[in-house]
């Protein structure tokens, strides 16, 4: 387990987990509408896979991605803002807790769609390689996203380029509400090992584990080894979706919650520094999300003139009327 600053792997899940603890505040009190996908109990699968990362890599997340775009180094504020709807958010309010992205860091961007950002990430890798530049991709999917067409032809397009794509499979046992056994025949790594693809498992909840995994994975894509596959074993300790606060939805026992509970990455990654180091921690993040809180919430929203702005990437305005 080394290679990595412990440090700086236990700042990015404890920073994770405050903003979605932070953001859930922030939808109880009507300021983030319409809710959003807890990433609490997987931070230790977003920070051990970017903190393998170079900085021109490119990642792409799910609708569960806020913890994809912070690992991989955007800045808390512009992504609480975003969240709120505002125009200092990264993609200027526009873009909201499933569609968030910031191209600077190389997060091609959040996906509401199931497996649509395993297309996206291998198209994106291998048009930037035939460009001559030297980088990798990873697209975070979740177990649900294994029966979907859009991630089987990534694969395979994948396999056949030898693109350098890393599939990382964040299986937290449900699909929604639907337990894997109940969703998917045979194993979840040989779903990738029928393209020819190696794949891997890992324990998710490790966030050391997950990086020296990953670390020994991008060094085989860059010495031209092709695409890899990792499952990352993990559990999601909040609701699916922020509504289950409020809607009772039975299909996860108390105990069963618990038991996932038991194996925290946050106080995994805690408990290998020191108690001073880790109080360090906590009050630089603590400060850093007031800070970004503060910002959000002072912030103004769209002006909604300014709707149809921003559609293309060539700056053309969508046209208003009939004819």
């Amino acid at each position: 387990m080394t290679g990595v600053d412990p440090v700086r792997l236990y700042r990015t899940v404890r920073l994770i987990r405050r903003f979605e603890e932070r953001a859930i505040e922030l939808v109880r009190s009507g300021h983030i509408v319409g809710g959003i996908h807890p990433y609490i109990g997987q931070e230790g699968i977003a920070a051990g896979v970017c903190a393998a990362l170079r900085p021109d890599d490119v990642v792409a997340g799910t609708h569960r991605g806020h913890g994809h775009v912070l690992a991989k180094g955007a800045d808390p504020a512009r992504m609480m803002a975003e969240l709120c709807g505002r125009v200092t958010g990264l993609n200027r309010g526009r873009g909201g807790s499933m569609h968030a992205a910031d191209f600077a860091v190389g997060v091609l961007g959040a996906n509401a769609i199931v497996g649509a950002g395993g297309a996206i990430v291998t198209g994106a890798v291998w048009a930037r390689r035939r460009r001559g530049e030297d980088l990798v991709g990873v697209s975070f999917l979740g177990d649900g996203a294994v029966n979907e067409g859009m991630l089987l032809e990534a694969f395979n397009l994948a396999a056949l380029w030898r693109v350098p794509v890393l599939f990382v499979c964040e299986n937290n046992g449900y699909a929604t509400t639907m337990p894997v056994a109940d969703s998917v025949a045979g194993s979840i790594p040989a779903r990738a090992e029928a393209f020819g693809i190696r794949a891997s498992v890992v324990d998710g909840q490790d966030p050391a584990a997950v990086h020296a995994t990953t670390a020994a994975a991008l060094a085989r894509m860059r010495a031209g080894g092709g695409p890899e596959f990792l499952e990352a074993q993990t559990y999601r300790f909040d609701a699916h979706h922020t509504f289950e606060h409020t809607v009772r939805l039975d299909y996860r026992s108390a105990e069963e919650v618990e038991r996932g509970r038991s194996r925290d990455p946050v106080r995994i990654a805690g408990s290998r520094l020191s108690a001073t180091d880790r109080a360090n921690v906590d009050a630089d993040v603590e400060a850093v999300l007031d800070a970004a809180v503060a910002e959000a919430l002072a912030a103004p929203e769209p002006d909604p003139a300014t709707a149809l702005e921003h559609l293309y990437a060539s700056g053309l305005t969508a046209r208003t009327g009939g004819g």
